[in-house]
């Protein structure tokens, strides 16, 4: 077995050889004519490269396919880096949207504040609301104006289209404004196109009732309710809100300030309106007889006494 073996070996070597001078020379053959530059040489080259190349894309197709592949993950690494940069341009589109929606609602609000009708003889002062009494028994929200401004107990506070409430308390810098919705509200109201008479109560909801309606029966639903000015509080002619009929068939006030977007309101400045020293107390005519004079005295009655 070891003298096969040494045959086989003997026989092999001269052979391997043999192959790679073969080899050197065809390699260095094909180099020197690749190098040589002439035109019978040229074409030479030519069809062998037309004959070789076409059948060698079995050899080719791993190389083809990992260079596609090189390419397809840089393509999809330059695609992920895209996607990245898009979404952090979303997040900040969508930051400016807000904003922008911000600036767009609070741009409406005071395009309503100016398109509001008053009397002439009325001027009014805008403020800001910085937040509300956050109570299901009060309802109140206070503003950013106050006695430095000539901000004054009593004055009207409405939004864009409807009355809110009043001023019941003036600090230097702030004041709080009672809703119409807060129990302790009593506007008087006229009822329009039938005049009728009646006071808005607020019970903390959203619709405060219609109490004291003279003629019930003249008064629809929708129809229109204004301030009479009665009891020198509230300008006349201000708009309060709608009538409207709940499920028990009780008169309601739908109201036509928009108490879920409270943003600025307009203080009104009405110097002939009386002044509110108590927000709970009532008003009452300044001119009262005098309960401490004497009695007028009766025709005669002087005779009488002399004699």
């Amino acid at each position: 077995m070891a003298q096969d073996r040494s045959n086989s070996e003997d026989f092999t070597r001269p052979l391997r050889r043999l192959l790679l001078a073969v080899v050197t020379l065809c390699l260095v053959l094909l180099f020197l004519v690749w190098r040589i530059d002439s035109p019978r040489v040229e074409r030479f080259r030519a069809q062998v490269v037309d004959t070789v190349v076409p059948n060698m894309d079995w050899a080719m197709a791993p190389v083809t396919a990992t260079a596609q592949l090189f390419r397809d993950f840089q393509s999809y690494q330059s695609i992920h880096e895209q996607n990245q940069e898009l979404r952090r341009e979303l997040r900040q589109m969508t930051a400016w949207k807000e904003a922008a929606l911000q600036l767009e609602q609070e741009n409406a609000r005071l395009r309503d504040l100016n398109n509001v009708r008053l009397d002439p003889r009325l001027t009014f002062i805008t403020g800001v609301v910085l937040a509300d009494s956050g109570s299901p028994f009060r309802q109140s929200v206070l503003i950013n104006v106050g006695s430095r401004d000539g901000i004054v107990d009593g004055w009207a506070t409405m939004d864009g289209i409807g009355l809110v409430g009043r001023i019941a308390g003036v600090g230097a810098n702030t004041s709080r404004v009672i809703l119409l919705t807060d129990t302790s509200s009593r506007i008087p109201v006229e009822i329009q196109p039938s005049g009728q008479r009646a006071l808005v109560a607020g019970d903390n909801t959203a619709a405060p009732p219609i109490d004291f309606l003279e003629n019930p029966d003249q008064v629809r639903p929708g129809d229109r309710i204004v301030t009479t000015g009665d009891g020198d509080v509230f300008p006349p002619g201000l708009l309060v809100g709608q009538v409207a009929q709940d499920p028990g068939g009780r008169l309601r006030a739908r109201l036509a300030a928009d108490y879920e977007r409270l943003e600025f309101l307009r203080v009104l400045r009405d110097h002939g309106a009386r002044r509110v020293t108590v927000p709970s107390g009532l008003i009452l005519p300044e001119n009262l007889p005098d309960s401490e004079a004497p009695a007028p005295a009766l025709p005669g009655s002087e005779g009488e006494g002399d004699g």
